[in-house]
């Protein structure tokens, strides 16, 4: 069973607060699907109420954390050894059609270093936690990376770029090179859940560029508790910076590094 340290109960108890809102904006959005003017507004207003209760509450327990965050960006704190990477509302676009594909990341970096990583579920009400060192767990049970050895028997999870963002041409290529290798590929449209989807044993790997830190960072420290391996996609010093990401257990992880290294 989890022993929950005072950051991870503070970082839990945010989580929990502004979920209670996003999942009752999430009831009322499906409502708005009949409307006119469509629910875009009424869902950017509650990624912003979400984030809101996460930075008061996650000030009011740490006072003086820097944060970068999707809506606000980088804040700086006086304390300069640590800052909170906050996604309030990973899957929106899920979230807007009525999907109910998303989640609450939220992650603490100490001196540089990615030290605690939680991802909520509200609508399956998975709490997905992870400290250095301390391993990670869905609840109370404790997380490990799948054990398949054989890309011929694994399940990859990606994103699929879309309206304006670059690299159409790029995923394709990835994807024709991947695909006769491997047993599927599945986009659900949120990152961070697939992340700790991976940590939890249900994907075997995952790829994606062009992501934000915000949207991987606690996936990040998910995955290395749960035994598992994260790259930057390309062989660069620095995942969070480029947002180009490629996780796998250690099996698959090389096998994987070699197809996309070929697609460069």
């Amino acid at each position: 069973m989890t022993l929950r340290t005072p950051v991870m109960n503070v970082m839990v108890a945010a989580a929990r607060k502004a979920a209670r809102h996003l999942a009752r904006d999430f009831g009322e959005v499906e409502q708005l699907q009949v409307s006119k003017k469509g629910p875009a507004d009424f869902v950017t207003e509650a990624d912003h109420k979400a984030e809101k209760i996460l930075f008061e509450e996650l000030s009011k327990a740490r006072p003086g954390y820097g944060f970068v965050m999707e809506e606000r960006g980088v804040l700086e704190g006086p304390d300069k050894s640590h800052r909170w990477i906050v996604d309030p509302l990973d899957g929106t676009t899920n979230f807007l059609h009525g999907l109910p594909q998303f989640a609450i990341s939220i992650a603490l970096e100490r001196d540089g270093q990615l030290v605690a990583g939680l991802i909520f579920d509200p609508v399956k009400n998975e709490l997905f936690m992870a400290e250095r060192g301390q391993g990670a767990w869905l609840d109370d049970r404790r997380l490990r990376v799948s054990g398949r050895r054989e890309l011929s028997n694994a399940l990859i999870s990606t994103g699929i770029p879309f309206s304006g963002r670059p690299g159409h041409d790029q995923f394709l290529k990835e994807l024709a090179a991947i695909t006769p290798h491997i047993a599927g590929i599945r986009r659900f449209g949120a990152a961070a859940l697939d992340l700790a989807y991976l940590a939890a044993g249900r994907f075997d790997g995952f790829w994606e560029r062009n992501l934000n830190s915000w949207d991987i960072a606690a996936g990040i420290v998910l995955i290395r508790e749960a035994g598992g391996l994260v790259a930057e996609l390309d062989g660069g010093p620095d995942m969070l910076e480029s947002g180009n990401i490629l996780a796998a257990n250690q099996d698959l992880m090389p096998q994987l590094t070699k197809i996309f290294a070929n697609c460069a």
